[in-house]
């Protein structure tokens, strides 16, 4: 299996109905190796939009489990010596399986112990990158503003970044009021070129919810088990993460029963929803 997959065209439409059937029917094993504040949203959210959840991080069974799952979450949110010894154990054996594995890289750009160990991931050649624009930025050393913690830069500002990324990657994506997505696609050019994917929707109330950016992480390793290709992986992630969040949003009175709303939007989100209202498109870099 090919890491750093060329998409053969940009997302449409179509594709992104088709990969959201195929994660619904295959309901994908997704080992995390997240922070501890994330952890049981994340789970809950993976479980929500039709995926499986294992939170497995510890050395003696990291790799072990990386070989079984249909893929693999990376969240440097907080690491310990022994979770950044089983991400390493996990990512060697996900990639030597041919398993797809994605980076959410918290803080990278700005604490020097977790740029290193970002830095050694990615040799193991993650299927996608995903953060908001100061991690993207922070990730890619652009910037000494950006310290991949906060989500003061525009997703916009961060596509040099996430070009720069793709040296490393199939997709990466800067998430924001609108998300940016860039990946590599072969579709009417020889090398392939990157592709920018603008994905509008969301609210304004997942800021407000623990865990919701890196529960986008776990969800985008679970397209990656399933879809054709990485970046239409990303591009679905994206959309069904957008389109449940305006479900919630129709509902929710405050944070508390935002949470809630967008756990049974994940589930509510279908077919026929991402026809009428997904918003995005692609264009050629």
């Amino acid at each position: 299996m090919t890491y750093i997959a060329h998409a053969p065209h940009a997302p449409t439409l179509a594709s992104v109905i088709a990969t959201h059937a195929a994660l619904r029917a295959s309901k994908p094993l997704v080992q995390c190796l997240t922070n501890v504040v994330s952890a049981n949203f994340m789970a809950n959210v993976l479980l929500s939009a039709g995926a499986a959840p294992a939170m497995v991080d510890n050395p003696e069974e990291a790799a072990d489990f990386a070989r079984i799952a249909g893929a693999v979450l990376i969240n440097l949110g907080t690491p310990t010596s022994a979770q950044v010894e089983g991400m390493r154990l996990a990512v060697a054996a996900a990639h030597e399986a041919g398993k797809p594995w994605v980076l959410d890289p918290i803080g990278a750009g700005g604490l020097a112990w977790r740029g290193a160990v970002a830095a050694q991931l990615l040799a193991f050649k993650p299927a996608v990158i995903r953060g908001n624009a100061s991690e993207i930025i922070g990730l890619a050393g652009l910037g000494s503003d950006a310290l991949g913690f906060d989500t003061s830069n525009d997703p916009a500002e961060a596509v040099p970044a996430a070009v720069q990324l793709l040296a490393h990657s199939a997709a990466v994506s800067a998430s924001g009021v609108i998300d940016h997505v860039v990946g590599w696609v072969a579709e009417g050019a020889t090398p392939p070129r990157p592709w920018l994917i603008k994905i509008a929707g969301g609210s304004a109330w997942l800021p407000r919810v623990t865990a919701s950016g890196c529960s986008l992480g776990a969800l985008v390793a679970a397209y990656t088990a399933v879809a054709s290709d990485y970046l239409t992986a990303l591009t679905t992630a994206h959309v069904h993460f957008a389109l449940a969040a305006e479900l919630a949003e129709a509902t929710a009175k405050g944070p508390g029963s935002f949470a809630a709303a967008f756990l049974d939007g994940l589930d509510a989100v279908d077919a026929d929803l991402i026809a009428a209202k997904a918003r995005f498109e692609a264009e050629p870099i």
